[in-house]
């Protein structure tokens, strides 16, 4: 099986190497206003066909043998955007696809949300709930979902947790290290990226992983997100191969 996988990656015009493989990619979803205006479609038709996306990507995942994928699909600015209820019904019904989603259950892919996520419409929440608690066993890939999720953020709550824990555990302030930081994010089970892979024509990641990134590539891909291929998920993985040793 390894080899087999190894030979399609050698066909794709990738380094099957496992040393030169990333182990985690993450994603923006990039380019959805610019796509709607491109296309003349609306901006709900834009968010049902960039959940619907997150499909194609999986399989990219399981294609290219990528232990965990980490996809930044909706900020915390949701609340305020004039599309919110087409937003909520298009992520819904993604969800409910998502649990008929075969190649989740039968790669076990364990799907976790980061993000406050819970501050969103039951009729949101339930769903997403389903697929956290049916893929929970899972380990032999990981998929991560950013949803209203916002980098900054991640880092004052792990600051509020360590605060609590030292408060009742009266930890010593000097023992609060980076570690302890790490292990404290939504992210905490996780390794950082090796890859990030930014789409649309932006150059910003808006607080993407922002704790986790540190030492990750940046590969701007200039490729709408829902334009995105296979073929340029391959270059992303190329740029990664070609410059990962470089300092």
């Amino acid at each position: 099986m390894l080899e087999f996988i190894a030979n399609q990656l050698r066909k794709k015009g990738v380094n099957p190497d496992k040393a030169k493989m990333p182990k985690h990619i993450a994603m923006t979803v990039g380019g959805l206003g610019r796509w709607s205006k491109k296309t003349g479609e609306g901006r709900k038709e834009a968010h049902k066909r960039a959940f619907k996306k997150v499909e194609e990507i999986i399989r990219y995942q399981l294609c290219f043998d990528v232990p965990i994928t980490t996809l930044y699909l909706i900020n915390s600015q949701v609340n305020k955007a004039k599309d919110f209820t087409e937003t909520m019904d298009a992520l819904a019904e993604f969800f409910k696809e998502l649990l008929q989603n075969k190649d989740i259950f039968r790669s076990k892919i364990k799907v976790s949300i980061l993000g406050k996520w819970y501050d969103l419409p039951s009729r949101v929440v339930e769903p997403m709930k389903r697929v956290i608690d049916e893929t929970k066993d899972y380990d032999n890939f990981f998929l991560n979902l950013c949803i209203n999720y916002d980098g900054k953020e991640e880092i004052v709550d792990a600051c509020r947790i360590i605060v609590r824990k030292a408060l009742i555990e009266k930890t010593d302030v000097d023992a609060i290290d980076q570690e302890m930081m790490k292990d404290n994010i939504y992210s905490s089970y996780f390794l950082p990226p090796d890859l990030i892979i930014k789409t649309g024509t932006g150059k910003r990641l808006h607080g993407f992983l922002l704790w986790d990134s540190t030492h990750a590539l940046i590969y701007f891909s200039g490729i709408l997100w829902l334009e995105f291929k296979e073929k340029d998920f391959i270059k992303a993985i190329n740029y990664y191969q070609v410059n990962k040793n470089r300092p």
